[in-house]
């Protein structure tokens, strides 16, 4: 268990993680943040609507995306962060990025937790800047790059794969002195459709040593290719998968639709009462 700005991250926790993209290309049109106005819009509407912590990314992570010049990235997120942080500071702020360079620049901005997609195996300097503060910090399994994830992505022991780079990731996290970690099984992110659903479906298989447990299933392809749609199609799809992902023991959904996902977890709530 740990705190971030008073509020209580453990394996009881059913929280919600609203998405903010400052990406041109994310793969979800809805979510993309066109200018500082409507990123104070789209963070305020996600406040209003209940969400528990808000998670800013300024480079794609789709399948098959081209990496972004750290200048880039910098440009894109670090202004946002200090936007938010001076508008919000209330607020619990991720950011989502595998570069310590501007997971420091994001922090001494206002940033509370840093968002990792390869827990720190793209830049080896990220942990031990992560332990220096001991930051909170969310791991993700992901099988290659967002570049190469789709073209070989894993097929069979889909829950080994993920348990055991989780369980070595967090054993270097925590020999290094960092405890506030929070655990991704990297839903979509180089795994076949059918060990998505495998990993949904033993999802309370994952859990590392009572580590809090993140899931982003929000308008994924295991979704919307199953129906054969589109992302834009996928809110419904993306409900019933949140909540068989908290019957299953995920502590905090990442989403691009708050209200949705509040709800949700009200629901779960709910069906625990005795």
């Amino acid at each position: 268990m740990f705190k971030i700005k008073g509020k209580i991250i453990d394996s009881s926790s059913r929280l919600v993680m609203g998405i903010l993209n400052l990406t041109p290309d994310s793969f979800f049109a809805g979510s993309r943040q066109a200018g500082a106005t409507q990123l104070l819009q789209s963070a305020e509407k996600m406040i209003l609507e209940g969400t528990d912590m808000l998670d800013l990314g300024a480079v794609s992570t789709r399948p098959g995306a081209v990496k972004v010049a750290e200048e880039a990235e910098f440009e894109r997120l670090i202004p946002a962060v200090k936007l938010l942080a001076k508008h919000f500071p209330d607020v619990i702020f991720s950011v989502d990025t595998w570069r310590s360079n501007i997971a420091k620049a994001a922090v001494d901005e206002g940033a509370d937790v840093v968002n990792d997609i390869s827990a720190g195996v793209f830049d080896p300097k990220m942990l031990d800047f992560i332990a220096s503060q001991d930051i909170p910090y969310i791991i993700m399994h992901i099988e290659g790059t967002p570049e190469t994830m789709q073209i070989k992505p894993i097929e069979n022991r889909v829950i080994d794969v993920v348990n055991t780079f989780l369980t070595q990731r967090i054993s270097m996290l925590e020999a290094l002195g960092a405890s506030r970690i929070i655990a991704d099984p990297g839903f979509g992110f180089g795994k076949s459709l059918q060990s998505n659903f495998e990993l949904l479906q033993k999802l309370d298989t994952i859990r590392v040593k009572d580590y809090p447990l993140l899931v982003g299933l929000s308008r994924k392809s295991m979704i919307y290719k199953y129906f054969n749609s589109t992302p834009e199609d996928a809110l419904n799809g993306t409900t019933a998968l949140n909540m068989a992902a908290l019957l299953k023991g995920a502590n905090i959904l990442r989403v691009h639709d708050v209200k949705e996902a509040k709800e949700t977890v009200k629901l779960y709530n709910m069906l625990q009462q005795d």
